[in-house]
């Protein structure tokens, strides 16, 4: 699964550590999601939208073709 995250957060100036704050994970977890590492959990998802005023498909992007 791919997603925006990097884009969207450069774009409004917000650091990693600014969003990991925000939604009360590590840095290290911001970094890990932006790099393709790491699937958030639902909540997560939701949270990141929410922070962002985007649906969860506008930040996460599931390609059917992309899974085993």
């Amino acid at each position: 699964m791919r997603n925006r995250l990097e884009v969207l957060r450069r774009e409004r100036g917000i650091r990693q550590e600014e969003l990991a704050e925000a939604m009360e994970v590590s840095r290290q977890t911001i970094g890990s999601l932006e790099r393709g590492r790491y699937n958030p959990s639902i909540l997560l998802a939701f949270k990141l939208a929410r922070y962002f005023n985007l649906t969860i498909e506008d930040i996460f992007l599931y390609d059917e073709e992309d899974q085993p």
